[in-house]
């Protein structure tokens, strides 16, 4: 029964009408798309809201499946990527973060120095989660920290941005979907943190958002998010791609709050080119352009306050991390708002882009700021002990091309970032390695003076003596990036003979790694940027060819005779030259190795071609359509195989001509290499998004395999001990299950397998092989991880446990009242077997708590995550829902409580004035009573209408805060033209918590005279 209440003297909100409502609906749509319902069980990552179709059908045909642990790990290169945010926890010592912009979020190890990648738990479905555009950790709780996770902005990805959320330093996630994208490798992606704790609050974080999204913030821990209406600006700046930058860096100051009382000023940098920097001092309430601020035209890269009360900022004329320009370094007294030109080439010189920027926490005169793309010959980083007074770099030139350095680099632990280049410092103004490059983080250690860290495009460097450069003296910089692995893998090879394993990959070429726990050096001569390829020749491993990205003239290809060792250029298939930008694609190498055959990529005429003598010289191939896939029989040396747009080709002649042949049922597309296995002539295995599909008759058919419904590659190791055939890894679905990793010892018939939800390295897809000399070692190419290297643990394999699964509502709050009698019900299938999938489901309700049952479904086959009850009367009903997988296990039932309420609240208005006189023109206060039945409705003073209008109606109507429960207010008490009163009509509407509305009105009069009422 619903009670009776008094609603008055509620406190006002000043906002329009329009306004809360637009808010009504925000919070609502937040509630909804973020609730608790996402909550990620620990194990299962994602379960609830992966990206995968809910609608994957189950498959009639199925595999049998094994599973067997492994111990997972990577084959080092250390480094290898851009970092663009390295983040150090202001309360604990030796608590570090790292962030790059597609391979994941690291933690620092301080007992072994290395970093631990806290992200490899991501599936493929949610790849996109493993760019990181900003992380923050706790100033108050170090256990706690967030991720801002989403690689892409625009329109290359669907799928929203989620802050991730831990309370145990990224061990187990929670996590919530966010209303917009995140840009973790879009471009001004070092500039930051975008994502901040308040240091007296951790309760509280704000966010800046791109795309003209805004500054976000949080009051409960990131678990639920909010817009902060009253920060307006957005910017004026688009990345190259369109989009809205956005505010980039959120800063406190921690002296303006108290230990959980909120920090009153917040500076936050905005991507503008007039006003960029704007300031709270009122918790975030209201905000304000800082006064006095540079106006230049440049952007602010980061923004750090000093204890002693600076805000010292970098500028830069472009967003970065590759372009660059001119810019700034300024410092604000935040005391007396005076703002210095500080910049290191002196006040008012430009001719500089600045980038990263480091204050010491417990030297606040002490800074060091760093150039960000100055090519040639170096990157410039300075260090100031006087607040920016003045500066030393850490090298200068002397009589050019000699300077000198006043540091070392120790790159032992990466070799390769010399790129193969040694250059005599007599006559090169360049160093090799440099000094970086991208340098869009620069921090001190907030515990030790002595520490710095700084990301590059390429890896992580620091030192641990920098206050030697003080007094004089150099510093020793070194790579500080062991266990991070950022590379991209296009191509893996694992030679029965020879290196265990040759990569081929974007941006750094490639590696021959003897020892797969050491970097080697880079591949080299030529050097190709990005090797798409690489194959060796079966019967003679030593011989490995390799193809890839180049411009102009340059080679596309190298050879080795020697397993990898010594390489030399081939030359082009084609006449190259000036502004060429022809890929090298694809590469085969015959069985014996006699033969090489090329399918480059690019504008005009690219035909896939053959060799005979070591790429020396090239003839075109009949019969095969430029832009074909190419591989190799690894039996049979004169057989060569092409894949394009569905249709396969076999050439019997050393790659000379092609014939299509007949099979039918092919994709359009594969996943990766298709590939010939080793065991014998004419077998063929090909990755597609329809399944794995094998051919023994060299091509003439195919066969699509049982059970697997999706496969992104395919390669193959030593076989198992007592086998003849190659054991056979591969990146399935299968069963209509999720994606996962697999070995295969009987040729796809059944399948094993090899890791768990822990191990799923986000975007793996496309490369993987076992290892050629070692049985059971698997090796996994990543966009953005590395090589993943798996081996076995001991123990046999065990069948994939028939576990029940779980069903989590995800529409509705336990107890919500809502104004619907036919409600959708929402939920999701959980379950730790990786390849059970949702099968059937049940739905019921009640209205005695089940004592009897008045709505049922019954059991209804299929994968669907919704179901409507129609006709539930009004009144308390309880809803549960249980679901079988594919095993035939069901779940237990899962229980939400419904208030089913459709009436309408009542609603009196009564004024403490019927009849406003003397009509003196005056304003006369009137105060209303407003009355509702219904406990905890909304109650707001939607409007005030006068019958005619005798001035302005701000005139007329004062002190009306509409929207808000506002019950007093003024009326102009003014006699109406003619002969007819004046009347005031006054209308609330009262909103249920069910959602129904009712409004009601009561007026005022202004009579015409005092005996015509």
């Amino acid at each position: 029964m619903k009670t009776r209440k008094k609603s008055r003297g509620f406190t006002k909100r000043i906002h329009s009408l329009c306004k809360s409502a637009s808010l009504l609906v925000t919070a609502a749509a937040l509630t909804v798309s973020m609730g608790p319902s996402l909550t990620t069980v620990p194990g299962k990552a994602f379960a609830a809201d992966s990206t995968e179709s809910a609608s994957a059908t189950l498959q009639s045909d199925t595999v049998p499946v094994t599973t067997q642990a492994y111990d997972w790990g990577r084959v080092k290169i250390v480094g290898g990527g851009f970092i663009p945010g390295i983040i150090f926890n202001e309360k604990e010592k030796d608590l570090i973060y790292a962030r790059t912009d597609m391979g994941g979020a690291y933690r620092w190890d301080p007992a072994t120095k290395t970093w631990i990648q806290l992200l490899e738990w991501l599936s493929l479905e949610d790849w996109n989660l493993s760019g990181v555009e900003s992380i923050a950790t706790d100033p108050v709780d170090p256990d706690r920290v967030y991720i801002a996770a989403g690689t892409y902005s625009n329109d290359w990805v669907q799928s929203n941005g989620y802050i991730l959320r831990s309370q145990d330093r990224g061990q187990t996630w929670e996590k919530t979907e966010m209303p917009f994208k995140f840009g973790g490798n879009m471009p001004g992606r070092s500039m930051g943190e975008r994502l901040a704790i308040d240091p007296n609050d951790n309760r509280i974080l704000y966010l800046g958002a791109r795309n003209g999204n805004g500054l976000w913030k949080s009051e409960d821990y990131g678990a639920t998010w909010h817009k902060v209406e009253s920060f307006t600006s957005v910017g004026n700046v688009n990345d190259s791609y369109g989009g809205n930058v956005g505010p980039v860096w959120i800063t406190f100051d921690p002296s303006t709050g108290s230990a959980g009382n909120a920090t009153q000023t917040i500076y936050v940098g905005l991507a503008d080119t007039q006003t960029s920097i704007y300031k709270s001092v009122d918790g975030g309430v209201t905000w304000q352009p800082v006064a006095g601020q540079p106006n230049q035209g440049f952007l602010p890269h980061h923004g750090t306050l000093g204890s002693n009360g600076m805000l010292y900022v970098t500028y830069n004329s472009a967003i970065g991390p590759y372009d660059a320009g001119a810019g700034a370094v300024w410092k604000l007294n935040t005391m007396t708002g005076e703002w210095t030109d500080i910049t290191p080439d002196g006040v008012g010189n430009t001719s500089k882009p600045y980038g990263g920027l480091a204050v010491d926490p417990q030297n606040p005169d002490t800074l060091m700021v760093a150039s960000m793309n100055v090519w040639w010959p170096d990157q410039f980083i300075y260090r100031s002990t006087d607040g920016g007074q003045t500066w030393k770099n850490l090298w200068e030139f002397t009589a050019y091309p000699k300077r000198v350095n006043r540091y070392t680099i120790d790159y032992s632990i990466a070799p390769w970032l010399d790129w193969g280049v040694q250059r005599d410092p007599e006559t090169d103004p360049q160093t090799s390695p440099t000094l970086g490059w991208m340098i869009g983080d620069l921090e001190i250690d907030p515990f030790n003076s002595d520490r710095i860290m700084y990301g590059t495009g390429a890896t992580l460097y620091g030192s641990e003596n920098v206050t030697d450069f003080d007094k004089g003296e150099k510093i020793r910089i070194s790579v500080m990036a062991d266990g991070i692995e950022e590379t991209a893998i296009l191509g893996l090879i694992s030679p029965p003979s020879g290196a265990p394993l040759i990569s081929a990959m974007g941006d750094i070429g490639g590696f021959r790694h003897e020892d797969l726990n050491k970097a080697p050096n880079m591949i080299t001569n030529p050097y190709i940027v990005s090797s798409t390829d690489l194959d060796y020749a079966e019967t003679n491993p030593n011989l490995i060819v390799r193809v890839g990205h180049a411009s102009n003239e340059e080679a596309r290809m190298g050879v080795s005779t020697d397993n990898g060792v010594t390489w030399t250029p081939a030359a082009n298939a084609w006449q190259a030259a000036d502004g060429d930008n022809t890929s090298g694609e694809w590469v085969a190498v015959s069985a014996n190795g006699d033969t090489i055959l090329w399918a480059p990529d690019g504008s005009g005429d690219r035909p896939v071609s053959f060799s005979t003598d070591l790429g020396k010289t090239w003839t075109a191939s009949t019969g095969i359509p430029q832009g074909a896939m190419v591989s190799s029989d690894r039996v049979n040396p004169d057989k060569f195989y092409g894949f394009h747009q569905g249709t396969f080709y076999v050439s019997t002649d050393g790659g000379a001509n092609f014939t299509a042949s007949a099979a039918s049922g092919l994709p359009q597309n594969q996943s990766g290499k298709f590939k010939a296995a080793p065991t014998a002539e004419g077998d063929i295995w090909l990755a597609s998004s329809d399944g794995l599909f094998r051919s023994t008759d060299s091509g003439a058919s195919f066969q699509k395999l049982a059970g697997v419904d999706e496969a992104v590659s395919v390669g193959f190791g030593k076989e198992a001990p007592g086998k003849t055939y190659k054991t056979i890894y591969a990146g399935l679905r299968v069963n209509g299950g999720k994606f996962a990793f697999y070995r295969s010892e009987d040729e796809g018939a059944s399948w094993i397998r090899i890791n768990d939800d822990q191990h799923q390295f986000a975007n793996a897809r496309g490369t993987i092989t076992g290892d050629g000399q070692v049985y059971g070692r698997v090796y996994i190419g990543t966009n953005g991880m590395g090589i993943v290297r798996g081996d076995m643990k001991q123990g046999g394999t065990e069948p994939i446990p028939s576990s029940a699964p779980t069903a989590s509502i995800t529409s509705y709050r336990d107890g919500q009242a809502i104004n619907l009698n036919s409600p959708q019900l929402n939920w999701t299938f959980l379950d730790a077997d990786d390849a059970d999938v949702q099968a059937a489901y049940q739905v019921q309700a009640s209205s005695n708590g089940f004592e009897t049952i008045d709505v049922d479904s019954g059991e209804r086959s299929g994968a669907s995550g919704s179901y409507t009850l129609n006709g539930l009367a009004d009144g308390d009903w309880s809803i549960r829902v249980r679901l079988k997988d594919n095993g035939g296990a069901w779940s237990e039932w899962a229980y939400r409580s419904l208030i089913i309420d459709t009436a309408a609240p009542t609603l009196k208005v009564v004024l403490d004035k019927e009849t406003l006189w003397p009509a003196n023109n005056k304003l006369v206060k009137v105060t209303a009573t407003v009355e509702t039945d219904v406990e905890l409705s909304q109650v707001e003073l939607v409007s005030i209408t006068p019958s005619a209008a005798v001035d302005r109606y701000e005139t007329m109507v004062q002190g009306a805060e509409f929207g808000t429960f506002d019950t007093e207010f003024k009326l102009l008490a003014e006699k109406a033209k003619g002969k007819e009163p004046l009347l005031y009509t006054i209308t609330y509407r009262a909103i249920d918590q069910a959602g129904n509305v009712t409004e009601a009105s009561a007026t005022v009069t202004v009579p015409h005279d005092q005996g015509k009422k």
